[in-house]
C-alpha cells in the first residue's frame, strides 16, 4: 500500500522551525549550514567509497576523490 510522504516532510518542516526558533542545549546537536544540509541531501549520499583519495578500494569515485581534496585543501 503506497502512502503519501506528505506527512513525513511536514514533520521534518516541523522540526526544522524548532530548531530554528529554540536553543538547543545538547553539545552533540550541531547546527549545520544551509550548503551542509545540500550536500548531506545530494546525490553523494548514493555512493561507497573507502579508502584515500586516488587510492580507492572501488571504482566511479572521481568526483568523490575531487570533493574530498577540495576539502583537506581549505583545512590546510
Amino acid at each position: 500500500m503506497y502512502k503519501s510522504n506528505d506527512i513525513i516532510f511536514k514533520y521534518i518542516d516541523e522540526e526544522s522551525k524548532r530548531q530554528i526558533e529554540g536553543i538547543e542545549l545538547i553539545a552533540s546537536e550541531n547546527y549545520v549550514s544551509e550548503d551542509v544540509l545540500k550536500a548531506m541531501g545530494s546525490i553523494l549520499t548514493n555512493k561507497y567509497s573507502e579508502g584515500y583519495a586516488d587510492k580507492r578500494y572501488y571504482g566511479g569515485n572521481k568526483y568523490i576523490d575531487e570533493i574530498e581534496k577540495e576539502c583537506i585543501s581549505r583545512v590546510k
